[in-house]
């Protein structure tokens, strides 16, 4: 048992928060992260109403939060209004602007939690009203930055122990086990965000072929790019890439974004044609490095309980070790 000020908050038994990943991070999911004892939400991905409805309904009675692409959501907000119908858990945003979605989510009562990728992006959030930040490094697995989450982590830590003391702050990227758990505690996280080892979970919503590929493959064979937002003509915003495993797809697009862009729709349809199919070679698998620790395609629960039961026998073993050094 793992007790810190994110359970305390969010009063939950395990200081782990499910990622709200796009179309992986379904109500199924999201359910089991929460059964399991951490807060599992959905993943809003790009906007669609009747799949959040959908997802929710497959939660059922769970108690969950739900996530969304910042940028995405400013243009239907009305989205937001849907989900905070339903009294979540939390409201999780990251990639742009939360400002202008902050009041709505804090008139709701409900806890605003903001991934950030500078420190910079993390000032900005708390100014706001974000009660837990996320501070995401550049290993995980989708969208991100450049911050790697060792020295990202304890900067926003450090900040916001000198000046916010009562934001949360969570690490999120490379975090696969209970010994990135007993890490991100160790460099002042209050909790971690899981993304890519839940993705590897019986109830996440990618097709097996996906998963067969991360389980083959070494944190060496991901790379960040953003050829594949340019295949389905995503308006990603410039600062940000997006980490996937290395395929065809990327060998032959990766530093040919002009190429790409040139190629037009017929590219973008053969992309979508191959992720409906689970072509792992002809689409992307969204997965970070982390994917060089996955050994198995696990129920959720099983690998929230796991990594939580890993992390407080080296958090104890930790504890131990300085009492003894103090007697």
């Amino acid at each position: 048992m793992l007790t810190t000020r994110l359970t305390e908050k969010l009063g939950i038994a395990h200081p782990i928060i499910g990622a709200p990943m796009a179309f992986a991070a379904g109500g199924r999911l999201a359910a089991a992260v929460s059964r399991a004892g951490g807060l599992g939400l959905i993943g809003g991905a790009y906007g669609d109403a009747d799949w959040l409805d959908e997802q929710f309904a497959e939660a059922g009675n769970q108690k969950i939060g739900c996530g969304f692409i910042t940028w995405s959501l400013a243009k239907q907000p009305q989205l937001l209004d849907q989900v905070l119908a339903r009294a979540p858990q939390a409201i999780f945003l990251s990639f742009g602007d939360p400002a202008p979605l902050a009041k709505t989510i804090e008139a709701a009562g409900v806890p605003l939690i903001c991934q950030v990728q500078t420190l910079k992006d993390a000032k900005h959030a708390i100014d706001v009203g974000a009660a837990i930040i996320v501070a995401q490094g550049a290993e995980a697995g989708g969208h991100g930055e450049s911050r790697a989450t060792f020295t990202f982590v304890p900067e926003v830590a450090d900040w916001i122990a000198n000046n916010a003391p009562q934001v949360l702050l969570c690490a999120a990227g490379g975090v696969g086990d209970g010994r990135g758990l007993a890490a991100a505690l160790m460099l002042g996280a209050d909790g971690v965000v899981v993304g890519s080892r839940l993705w590897a979970s019986e109830e996440a919503l990618v097709h097996p072929n996906m998963h067969a590929a991360a389980m083959r493959a070494s944190g060496d064979e991901s790379l960040r790019s953003s050829v594949m937002d340019i295949a389905r003509s995503l308006d990603w915003p410039e600062r940000y890439s997006c980490r996937v495993l290395k395929n065809d797809f990327t060998d032959r697009w990766h530093g040919r974004e002009d190429a790409l862009r040139e190629a037009g729709s017929a590219v973008a349809d053969q992309w979508r044609a191959a992720w409906a199919a689970g072509d792992a070679d002809g689409s992307n698998t969204f997965v970070g490095e982390v994917t060089g620790l996955i050994g198995a395609i696990a129920p959720a629960g099983r690998i929230v309980e796991t990594m939580v039961e890993e992390a407080a026998r080296l958090v104890g073993r930790q504890a131990a070790k300085t009492a003894k050094a103090d007697a």
